[in-house]
């Protein structure tokens, strides 16, 4: 099974980002979205429900400058991978477009398959730095530290190597169901001496730091045949 990716496409042009949308559709590890606009770009950012992991951003766009628009998520925290588009490729716009928090500044005409491997190597960049931050059920969670934070309850899950990766593979599945052994050559490699009831052990230690009720699991649950992340579960009472 691939990561799932969703992608933001904030461009004025819809020919581009149809061709954008149908390259990343194509992929089938990325799930893109499209906005034409910045204001359409924050009021899909805005919604609770919604979280990318790139955005693909346009300089030029008809309600102001993308590099502002750059600045401004820096500004709230947004740390995910942004790469920008621009129609030059004059050192001055390069430099501006980097000094606006831009990840990467690529000139048009660009070639598709440069810019798929762009966005892949800094989504493995983001992945693996100390700012990755994902949202599992009610916790914040810190791969690169292998930590859980609920914020309602402050409360702080320190996690192993093995429970870490895990539930970041898990996360990366979008909410559908992996299989034992997938799971288990993702998170072990292929290795003869390892099976799956090492991961079933793992999963059991893993909800006994995570679900409220353990025997009774509601954000990690057994499904078909493997395990899947519900998303849906929120926080309960103490």
């Amino acid at each position: 099974m691939t990561a799932h990716h969703p992608i933001l496409i904030v461009d004025d042009d819809p020919a581009l980002r149809g061709t954008l949308t149908e390259q990343l559709l194509a992929d089938a590890e990325f799930t893109p979205a499209e906005a034409g606009s910045i204001a359409e770009a924050e009021a899909m950012l805005a919604k609770p429900d919604q979280r990318f992991d790139a955005i693909i951003l346009d300089v030029g766009l008809p309600d102001g400058d993308g590099r502002n628009f750059c600045a401004r998520l820096r500004q709230q925290g947004v740390k995910i991978p942004v790469i920008m588009l621009t129609g030059s490729a004059e050192e001055q716009d390069v430099v501006r477009g980097l000094d606006s928090g831009a990840t990467d500044y690529i000139a048009k005409p660009f070639r598709l398959a440069e810019l798929m491997a762009r966005l892949r190597a800094h989504l493995r960049n983001f992945e693996n730095s100390e700012d990755a931050v994902f949202q599992i059920g009610p916790y914040t969670f810190r791969p690169a530290v292998k930590l859980l934070h609920e914020p309602v309850k402050n409360k702080r899950i320190r996690l192993t190597d093995k429970e870490a990766a895990i539930l970041k593979y898990l996360y990366r599945a979008g909410g559908k169901s992996v299989g034992r052994q997938v799971l288990l050559n993702e998170v072990w490699g292929y290795n003869a001496a390892v099976t799956t009831h090492t991961l079933e052990t793992h999963v059991y230690r893993l909800r006994q730091k995570i679900e409220p009720e353990p025997a009774q699991a509601r954000l990690l649950i057994t499904e078909g045949g493997g395990y899947r992340l519900n998303q849906e579960a929120g926080p309960q009472a103490a």
